[in-house]
């Protein structure tokens, strides 16, 4: 099975059914995967070949769709980057995969007129809109190519274990990392997804995460591959235009992170709106906390909620059932189909249940490593008990319950080191969670002579709710060890977030430091 069937099969069983809605347009699986013969012959006849990278440099939209379909279709693999990726960014990420061509919008293609002799490997720039000026690449028209170029499929072939994308993640270092997924990754994960979620080609998929972010990739690789209709908007910006379309579309899937739910709780009107077709919210990204997941079902009542865990490494770990979250509060679930997860100890070894460990992901849906970072790749992928197999040393520290529910404590490199303990981060994070007023919540360690690292809280809170200093301490002095008590508490009016919706502790960290610290009583 290769990705870019996911489309063919469906456009051949379902040749009429709208497969895509986005930019007030909606189009059918058999007008989509013409469109991507056509880009796809296109490429072809423009030199692309068996595994070469191309990049897709769009926000959420129709092309987009096009292009990744279209880029698998001649062969070669997509490398989707969000649309804010800066220049100096972009242009690490092409020469690091050494990207044969681009596909982008021609705003960005004006901005960035010198890309092709930043970048020696790009031949061409696939462009919407209108010609731009000073590219010394080849430039292409995608509305031109649209017309100009057949629709017959493309005489290529691949097999599974070809490359089919580089999806990047953040590195240690700094610098982005690819990671090297084949079809067979892709149609691993993507198969063991839609089984445990019951996926049926008459589900609508309601999606605003980027095409970038892999949560956000799957949600249209996935709707492809069951036959249903993807609902692709740019963002959750305004929120209640997407709880309108939620309605107006008979939405059955709706996948968020938790910065989607903080804001989706603040907004009292919903109680007032019925989601009689929504089947199912997702999340995964980062915990969604218990708090949320009570509030959430009130508004969503009929609505099955799955908390899921994953990284871009393997796509995803595990999953909770919804029958199951009274019984394993907290949990993000076992693994999910076609998989085996375990935890090890300092010294590899497996561990039992309840003691802490990292966790270990085995599975065809493991991806293949870093490009061009043999080091890393070697430190996180490494050899299985079989002698064939690589599995994923995830470095994310679990516990397990006698059921085989996993409990997240935390990054090995994010443990807070106090007074000589250790501290789990999501610990104290889901005692803040439970106050009433608050909405979001992280916790990180900074640097102190005396306790090694101290615990210092940032929290966001309901409009207008009157939360202080005292009234955090006193809720985690409540539930925690004294040594997990927050030194620091800053009160914030927002969290800054990642593209991927994620907060960026970072930028968090950074902004403190140059002194953007705010009152310490929200709403006085």
């Amino acid at each position: 099975m290769l990705v870019h069937k996911f489309l063919e099969d469906s456009a051949r069983h379902f040749v009429e059914k709208v497969a895509l809605i986005c930019d007030d347009q909606r189009l059918t699986y058999h007008e989509i995967d013409q469109r991507c013969n056509r880009v796809a012959n296109f490429l072809v006849e423009a030199g692309i070949r068996k595994g070469d990278r191309v990049a897709v440099y769009f926000d959420n939209r129709v092309e987009a769709v096009i292009a990744i379909f279209a880029i698998l279709k001649a062969g070669g693999a997509f490398v989707v980057l969000n649309r804010t990726t800066k220049y100096k960014k972009l242009c690490y990420v092409l020469n690091n995969c050494q990207a044969v061509a681009i596909f982008t919008d021609a705003q960005a293609a004006g901005e960035f007129a010198q890309l092709s002799s930043d970048v020696p490997s790009l031949k061409c720039v696939v462009c919407c809109g209108a010609y731009v000026k000073g590219l010394s690449a080849r430039f292409f028209s995608f509305e031109e190519i649209l017309q100009d170029y057949p629709a017959d499929k493309p005489a290529v072939s691949c097999i599974d274990v070809d490359l089919a994308a580089l999806i990047y993640t953040s590195g240690s270092t700094g610098s982005p990392k690819g990671v090297i997924s084949t079809h067979l990754n892709i149609v691993s994960a993507a198969t063991s997804i839609t089984q445990y979620l019951s996926n049926e080609n008459t589900d609508i998929i309601l999606n605003v995460l980027p095409l970038s972010f892999d949560y956000g990739l799957y949600q249209l690789l996935m709707a492809f591959k069951f036959g249903g209709t993807l609902v692709l908007e740019k963002s959750f910006l305004y929120p209640m235009v997407i709880i309108k379309k939620l309605i107006e579309e008979s939405v059955t899937g709706f996948p968020i992170v938790p910065t989607m739910s903080a804001l989706l709780l603040r907004m009292h009107e919903l109680k007032s709106y019925e989601f009689k077709s929504l089947r199912y919210i997702t999340n995964t990204g980062a915990h969604l906390p218990i708090s949320h997941i009570k509030k959430l079902r009130q508004i969503f009542p009929h609505t099955k909620i799955y908390c899921m865990y994953g990284l871009t490494e393997c796509k995803r770990v595990s999953y909770l059932e919804p029958d199951q979250i009274d019984a394993h509060p907290g949990s993000v679930g076992r693994g999910m189909p076609n998989e085996e997860v375990y935890l090890v100890d300092e010294n590899n070894q497996r561990i039992e249940n309840g003691a802490i460990g990292e966790l270990v992901v085995r599975g065809s849906n493991v991806m293949k490593g870093y490009w061009g970072l043999p080091l890393e790749t070697a430190e996180v992928f490494r050899p299985g008990r079989s002698p064939w197999e690589t599995v994923l040393y995830t470095g994310d520290l679990f516990r397990q319950d006698e059921d085989g529910y996993l409990f997240f404590v935390g990054r090995k490199d994010e443990i807070i080191k106090c007074r000589g303990e250790k501290v789990s981060p999501k610990e104290v994070e889901n005692v803040i969670y439970n106050m009433d007023n608050v909405v979001e919540v992280v916790v990180v360690g900074i640097e102190d002579r005396l306790l090694g690292e101290a615990i210092k809280a940032y929290v966001v809170c309901k409009d207008y709710a009157r939360v202080t200093e005292r009234d955090v301490k006193k809720q985690c002095l409540k539930y925690l060890e004294d040594y997990m008590i927050p030194r620091f508490v800053e009160f914030r009016k927002e969290l800054p977030k990642n593209p991927s919706g994620k907060i960026d502790k970072k930028r968090l960290m950074a902004g403190a430091e140059f002194g953007t610290e705010r009152e310490s009583i929200v709403g006085a």
